[in-house]
């Protein structure tokens, strides 16, 4: 997906933007060269995807103005001003994974960054966040940047698999995701703690269980989800 090498800037760095990233809870998720028909804006040379930095985030998300003020997608609004701010500072464009159509193929960015896979449920896993994985927004960037070497090799190739068992009602598994069955089990009772804890597949993954994300955010996206 990468384009052919050329002149790689050295400023404003990967290092700048992590910083100033983690500055306002967020971290970089991944970074790639878009190429020709990856969605990316024209005239973008990097793309780089940040996410929730742990432990840490959702007190900070809560603590924001948006999350006081009573109107509607306080996280998807505070996400909009932090990102936006970044891109500012770096010469950027903001894109996010919510307020299409246009919809952003996130998905597909996330495993061009080489820091996602897809897990052994079809969910993806990411080197830090594991089955936790989620992007805030991304920062296209003018400018085409070095970038570290991705992993060699995702979590799960020493991975016991813990995901394949997890699913209380096998709607998460080799074959796929079976939507139904999920928003079905979560209308029950024994649903209740996937509600109020998170999804059992995600929780289950060794790498989510070390990342440190509070089960007042699963929940709050539980809802989100279910209502959709």
């Amino acid at each position: 997906m990468a384009r052919a090498a050329s002149s790689v800037l050295a400023e404003p760095g990967l290092a700048a933007i992590a910083s100033a990233a983690r500055a306002v809870q967020l971290d970089i998720f991944g970074a790639f060269h878009p190429g020709q028909g990856d969605g990316a804006p024209e005239g973008a040379e990097t793309l780089v995807l940040l996410g929730p930095l742990e432990p840490g985030f959702w007190a900070a998300v809560t603590a924001a103005p948006e999350w006081a003020d009573g109107r509607a997608d306080p996280l998807d609004r505070w996400s909009a001003r932090v990102m936006d701010d970044l891109a500012a500072c770096f010469g950027a464009h903001a894109l996010f994974p919510f307020g299409g159509p246009p919809h952003r193929p996130f998905q597909a960015w996330a495993l061009a960054s080489g820091a996602a896979w897809e897990s052994p449920v079809r969910l993806l896993v990411h080197e830090r966040a594991g089955l936790m994985a989620s992007y805030r927004g991304a920062l296209a960037l003018p400018a085409r940047l070095a970038l570290p070497a991705p992993p060699a090799a995702p979590p799960c190739a020493d991975c016991a698999r813990p995901c394949l068992a997890a699913c209380p009602v096998g709607a998460l598994s080799l074959a796929g995701y079976d939507l139904p069955a999920c928003h079905g089990f979560l209308d029950t009772a024994p649903g209740a703690e996937c509600m109020g804890r998170g999804c059992a597949v995600r929780r289950a993954c060794p790498v989510s269980r070390s990342y440190g994300r509070l089960v007042q955010q699963s929940a709050y996206h539980m809802g989100l989800f279910h209502r959709s």
